[in-house]
């Protein structure tokens, strides 16, 4: 499964947004691809639930036995 941290756009740091800086992971259609936007964004599924975020500002991280997820 892919995991992201999302970095968040401008609007988000300077509203110090909660989703800044949290683990995500990328929701995927039927065919196990990940859910894109024409305009460069991605629906990812944070912990409090799922939001649409540009996908330049996700990181791609591994997940390790010490990371919680």
């Amino acid at each position: 499964m892919s995991a992201y941290r999302y970095l968040g756009d401008r609007l988000a740091r300077l509203t110090n947004s909660p989703l800044v800086g949290q683990l995500c992971q990328a929701v995927r259609d039927e065919r196990g691809k990940c859910i894109r936007g024409r305009n460069g964004s991605m629906l990812v599924e944070f912990a409090t639930g799922r939001a649409v975020v540009l996908a330049r500002q996700l990181r791609k991280i591994s997940l390790t036995a010490n990371e919680p997820q």
